[in-house]
């Protein structure tokens, strides 16, 4: 019997998250809807420019968040990842365990430096920027996968944000390759349109011949096929993994599941925050498929997760309404 039901590699990020109006984010320069990386300079400057308002602080990081959203429904993961020597490291380990999550920082010496920080900006529109300086996550590296634990995991998930790292992309490529030795499926998530824009090659290096499941957006789908509407990018993505999710908004999500396309609705809600939306899919999907549901069923509990997450300010759920989503 498997130890996780997950393995995650990806970005450790302290989330700082405001609440910001579009002149606000306007005055600060930066581009809306997009993940854009930024230095140590930027980054102090930023938070200087929002000191006056208050934020919410939280380990994150796209698969980090994926891994606890499974660990708050129930399920046990296990997250490769680098933080550094210094308050904000300290910060992010006990938040991982707060949320019954395993680490490689268990066992391993941290580095002097900088934690990562993503500082992210939600309008009243609920959509969010995010500008992130990665600070010593920018070195994760094979040194950093743990094969055991992979062995160990029913999934092992990659996040399409590391791509922008030459060794965190060989890092997740590694993974991905003692996953296949050890007969354990692999996921990945495309993370952003501009992850896609500036390094579509390399998300499909880590993809390689061997991808299970993909988890994507209507955008990140259509800019990785080169189509032009959501149905022609599903069926390009059939010859990238076995089996994908497109989640399409308010519309729900496509679920290919290796034969038959499902077309999942989601609950009509009032929007606060699309922060963490793909996120909590992920990690509710991926439940799902771990603790007995099938493929429509593990879709239709991802899209009741993300149409939860987007009511409420933050990356996460507290951890009573995650587990409630179960019914």
């Amino acid at each position: 019997m498997k130890q996780y039901d997950l393995y995650g590699i990806g970005n450790a990020l302290v989330d700082l998250e405001y609440k910001v109006s579009d002149e606000k984010l306007s005055a600060l320069a930066v581009d809306k809807g997009l993940m854009t990386l930024i230095e140590e300079d930027r980054h102090h400057e930023l938070v200087g420019q929002l000191s006056d308002l208050s934020h919410k602080k939280a380990s994150g990081g796209s698969a980090a968040n994926t891994v606890i959203a499974l660990a708050q429904l129930g399920g046990n993961g296990f997250y490769s990842c680098k933080v550094a020597n210094d308050d904000w490291g300290d910060f992010y380990l006990a938040d991982m365990k707060d949320c019954s999550v395993d680490t490689n920082l268990d066992n391993q010496q941290r580095d002097d430096g900088n934690t990562g920080k993503c500082i992210v900006m939600v309008t009243p529109d609920a959509d969010r920027t995010m500008n992130t300086y990665l600070g010593v996550t920018v070195n994760l590296s094979e040194s950093e996968v743990s094969p055991e634990a992979i062995a160990n995991s029913k999934f092992v998930y990659m996040e399409g944000y590391l791509v922008a790292s030459p060794t965190g992309k060989a890092a997740a490529i590694k993974a991905a390759a003692i996953a296949k030795e050890a007969g354990v499926p692999t996921v990945l998530t495309l993370s952003d349109p501009n992850m896609v824009n500036f390094f579509g090659d390399g998300l499909l290096e880590m993809a390689s011949d061997n991808l299970d499941l993909l988890f994507c957006n209507e955008d990140e789908a259509t800019l990785m096929t080169k189509t032009d509407n959501v149905e022609a990018a599903a069926e390009a993505l059939k010859k990238l993994s076995r089996r994908f999710a497109i989640t399409v908004g308010a519309e729900g999500a496509l679920a290919f599941d290796g034969e038959t396309m499902h077309k999942i609705p989601t609950q009509k809600v009032e929007v606060v925050d699309t922060n963490g939306a793909g996120d909590m899919f992920a990690g509710a999907f991926l439940y799902g498929l771990t603790h007995g549901m099938d493929f429509a069923q593990s879709a239709e509990l991802a899209c009741r997760a993300g149409s939860k997450i987007v009511t409420h300010f933050g990356p996460r759920l507290p951890a009573d309404q995650t587990r409630a989503l179960l019914g």
